[in-house]
């Protein structure tokens, strides 16, 4: 077996997820926050795809400036 040096699941790709106390998952109504852990960037969303929308914006440019930075 042979060990990774990087983690599948790294801090600087981790988001923690607060649903509304009016949401309904069951319903398929999402309203909420999510935060990213590393920089504390925020969004408010009103449904799955303003959620889905924002964490793909912002997984696509920390991955840019990840790039960015590695460019000499």
């Amino acid at each position: 077996m042979t060990l990774q040096s990087t983690s599948n699941f790294p801090n600087s790709r981790c988001y923690v997820l607060k649903l509304h106390r009016d949401a309904k998952p069951v319903t398929g109504c999402l309203i909420g926050r999510l935060e990213h852990i590393a920089s504390g960037e925020h969004v408010d969303f009103a449904n799955g795809e303003e959620l889905l929308a924002w964490v793909a914006r912002h997984a696509a440019a920390l991955d840019a400036q990840r790039a960015d930075e590695a460019t000499p």
